[in-house]
């Protein structure tokens, strides 16, 4: 048998993609499946941005592009995101990626290797921990509290750091708990970054949808910040183009050129198309933009009251995103249908098997007590969805 590396071996596939993976088969099976576990936008892409991508097609612009992406789409989008957060950006300290999820996988190639520390505080979104496994590094988990509203606190950071500590990963607004830092929690951590040299990945991909409460970016906090923050975000989220696969790194000139020659070497330069449409989309009508946000303000608001009321469950109120992040922990040690749950992965299971509701379990994000919904789905879908998870909580015994 052909042997595989180290550094592949210690990575395990996406939890959020297998399970949707296995909630689309059943339905496409026949079975009424509700599927609750993806981030992704039940909103079309707006027509605007579609018809970009036709214009795009029509002018024969399907050939490669540069590595790092087409010139227009990196001057425009360090202009959004540095007149956004304050911040002067040029066009080539940025990076044009196939999707956010490229984006971050780079900074973390070009920053961190074998024998270097990465800190991730948990609940995590779940590829950092397997991508600093996949370049030889070794992620150091830092577990946060429901009461500091699942946020890092300073002191712990500044514990965590060693000699080889080389990057901290942040995610604001956060995947899986719908957390917000305040721009006073930036500045406190900050502080020891400063202090200490240690970079941060800002991964800011859900920055257009906050409620109750402004985004704001860690680079915003202090001068000295610029220096140590590289940012990535993309469309998906905030434009409904998840499949666009069109995503970005901002940040230190040397760190996005190390960046581009990764890419250089893995995928060239990311869909010719996509990135047009993706100009359209942050160059043109933001008006959809807002409309997707009330709406999910509005299904957020209604998923948190209904899982607060359900018995046993505890619910945090998430201020960004859109996910909620239930506990679940109250059902551990007791059966269903005469089988024992014995952790979220047990929960998750069984919900899909008896109720044909697919949610993800907290384990695959560092936190075994939780489990993640997202309201990015219609409220048609969440109110059933939610009938089907109180129900399935009553029959616990």
């Amino acid at each position: 048998m052909i042997k595989l590396s180290e550094n592949v071996q210690r990575i395990a596939p996406s939890a959020t993609m297998a399970i949707d993976a296995r909630a689309k088969a059943m339905k496409a099976a026949g079975e009424d499946v509700i599927g609750l576990a993806a981030g992704e936008p039940d909103f079309p892409t707006p027509p605007h941005i579609v018809e970009a991508a036709k214009a795009a097609l029509d002018a024969g612009f399907t050939k490669y592009t540069p590595a790092a992406g087409i010139a227009e789409l990196r001057a425009a989008w360090a202009d959004k995101i540095g007149r956004e957060r304050g911040v002067t950006y040029k066009p080539n300290q940025l990076i044009v990626s196939a999707g956010g999820k490229q984006a971050v996988y780079n900074v973390v190639h070009a920053l961190a290797g074998a024998g270097d520390e990465v800190i991730i505080p948990a609940p995590y979104w779940v590829s950092y921990s397997d991508m600093a496994k996949a370049v030889g590094a070794t992620p150091v988990i830092l577990q946060t509290r429901v009461e500091d509203e699942f946020k890092l606190r300073p002191e712990a950071l500044r514990a965590a750091i060693t000699p080889r500590t080389r990057l901290l990963i942040l995610c604001s607004p956060s995947n899986p708990t719908g957390s917000v830092y305040t721009a006073d929690e930036l500045a406190a951590l900050a502080e020891v970054l400063i202090e200490t040299g240690v970079p941060v990945l800002s991964d800011e991909v859900y920055d257009a949808l906050v409620y109750d409460r402004p985004f704001v970016s860690i680079v915003s906090v202090n001068p000295h910040m610029y220096e140590l923050t590289v940012i990535a975000g993309a469309v998906s989220k905030a434009y409904s183009m998840t499949g666009w696969r069109i995503g970005f790194a901002a940040g230190p000139q040397h760190v996005i050129d190390a960046c581009a020659d990764l890419q250089s070497h893995t995928t060239s330069g990311p869909n010719s198309i996509a990135q047009k449409a993706a100009l359209a989309a942050i160059t043109g009508d933001q008006s959809m933009v807002e409309v997707m946000r009330q709406e999910f303000d509005r299904r957020r608001r209604y998923m948190v009251g209904r899982l607060k009321a359900i018995r046993g469950l505890a619910c945090f109120e998430p201020t960004g995103a859109f996910y909620a992040f239930p506990d679940v922990s109250s059902t551990f040690g007791q059966r269903y249908d005469g089988q024992v749950i014995q952790g979220s992965m047990d929960f998750c299971r069984l919900l899909l098997e008896y109720e044909k509701l697919a949610l993800v379990p907290g384990s695959a994000f560092g936190n075994d007590r939780h489990v993640r919904l997202s309201y990015a789905a219609s409220m048609a879908q969440i109110e059933e969805a939610l009938n089907r998870l109180e129900r399935f909580v009553e029959r616990i015994d």
